[in-house]
């Protein structure tokens, strides 16, 4: 399959790092614009979290060069329909900048043949024919009318199975979700203003989340469950209540989860039931450990989630307590590829 990447800040670059790795895939095209692509190459090569490539990539001309050979075309455009896609014959765009304008102008790229699908590393409300996550609602992809298709975000890539696994077998009546969710690169170091990352310009309406990021929890507002019950079969987002703390820590986010089960359950039970979905899971989506981790433990974690059965528990025989933990970054990426392999996989199979 052939990639382009359209953004390289920290989601456009973990799907960069994983990608080359693969035999399956191909990044063929990066438009990022930052016109320095001497900063781009370091970038890519140096990360305080993951570390060094172990393979470094090098500049030549206007493209990169892996170790391997392969070059990869790099432009510099602010609008995704103006870079020249079709100069290197992309299958699938990867839309990682995060801005609402892109994912608006993503239909001009179905429309003007520029790929097969677009996909969107998080989960707008509109603009998009499908919002899917892997381990959820995937059997719900029409290649026949999904072309826009949306990655979700990282919280509801973790959460959203192990609810939609719990709500299957059990049943979900309500519940309440707090995410610790690690700083972001629009947030300060210093105290000032919140600017919107979507929007460029704007400036967020919950003024604390401008304040600095070292040695703050910050509370705010979040879109995890609302994300997260967009691919829910059955549970709706006025069931779940949400709440979200930004955290002085880096990469890893952690779901603490409350849910009112339909019925009685033990934590053997709920145990028992994840144990026998990670079994037979067709993606690294789920994991369980009760080792005693931390938040850095889990980097480079490729599974959507990971459940810390220490803190399983069960109050009054249907209160359920979960923690789970997941690397926004290596986890989310990797799940971003397997969906492009399965909308492939998808399409050849209504070809055949």
């Amino acid at each position: 399959m052939k990639i382009g990447i359209n953004g390289l800040g920290r989601i456009g670059r973990a799907i960069f790092r994983r990608a080359i790795e693969m035999d399956d895939v191909e990044i063929c095209a990066i438009n990022e614009a930052n016109p320095d692509i001497g900063n781009i190459c370091y970038t890519l090569n140096y990360d305080t979290i993951y570390g060094s490539l172990n393979n470094p990539i090098k500049v030549s001309g206007n493209k990169l060069k892996l170790e391997n050979g392969h070059e990869i075309s790099v432009s510099h455009h602010n609008k995704i329909h103006e870079a020249p896609w079709k100069d290197s014959d992309v299958d699938y765009i990867i839309e990682s900048t995060g801005t609402n304008q892109n994912v608006v102008d993503s239909k001009f790229l179905i429309e003007g043949g520029m790929c097969k699908r677009v996909f969107i590393t998080h989960s707008p409300e509109k603009n998009v024919d499908f919002t899917m996550v892997l381990g959820c609602n995937d059997q719900n992809l029409d290649v026949e009318k999904h072309f826009v298709i949306a990655t979700s975000i990282c919280d509801a890539t973790a959460i959203a199975p192990v609810m939609e696994i719990l709500d299957q077998k059990v049943g979900i009546k309500s519940g309440q979700v707090t995410t610790l969710h690690p700083w972001l690169n629009y947030q300060n170091l210093m105290d000032g203003p919140s600017s919107s990352w979507s929007v460029p310009g704007k400036i967020y309406h919950h003024y604390a989340l401008g304040r600095s990021v070292i040695g703050n929890l910050i509370p705010k507002p979040t879109s995890a469950i609302t994300a997260t019950t967009q691919v829910l079969s059955r549970i709706n987002e006025e069931d779940i209540g949400s709440f979200s703390y930004r955290t002085p820590t880096a990469i890893i986010g952690s779901a603490d989860i409350t849910l009112q089960m339909s019925k009685n359950i033990t934590t053997d039970d709920v145990h028992d039931i994840l144990n026998e979905y990670k079994a037979s899971q067709k993606w690294e989506i789920l994991d369980l450990m009760c080792d005693p981790l931390v938040s850095l433990d889990f980097v480079n974690n490729r599974h959507s989630a990971v459940v810390d059965t220490r803190w399983t528990d069960v109050i009054g025989g249907n209160l359920l307590k979960l923690v789970l933990w997941y690397d926004n970054e290596a986890g989310y990426s990797l799940r971003v590829l397997d969906q492009i392999k399965y909308v492939e996989n998808c399409i050849k199979k209504t070809t055949l």
